[in-house]
């Protein structure tokens, strides 16, 4: 096999183990996001920028409206914005 040909087959059996790593590993939680409460994720969080309002503050609607908006903004992965979804509309 010449060069030119061994170097393609290796840069595609190359990609080709990234892409399916990336498949595998890539949909799962990192433990330390799994291990933290919803409590623990809101307060972590949203205090980086702000005070929090009261749970009580909001209805269940309202907080899944202004989590789900947030979890653009505070750059935070779906998980964590359904565990503090879960832990706000808990609190009320």
């Amino acid at each position: 096999m010449n060069p030119m040909k061994k170097l393609k087959m290796y840069i595609l059996v190359s990609f080709a183990l990234t892409v399916m790593s990336l498949y595998i590993y890539g949909c799962q939680v990192p433990q330390k996001i799994a291990d933290k409460s919803g409590a623990q994720l809101w307060g972590e969080n949203c205090r980086r920028c702000h005070t929090t309002p009261p749970p009580n503050m909001y209805n269940d609607d309202q907080w899944k409206a202004i989590v789900t908006h947030m979890q653009v903004r505070a750059n935070i992965s779906k998980t964590e914005a359904d565990k503090i979804i879960e832990f706000l509309q808990n609190s009320n």
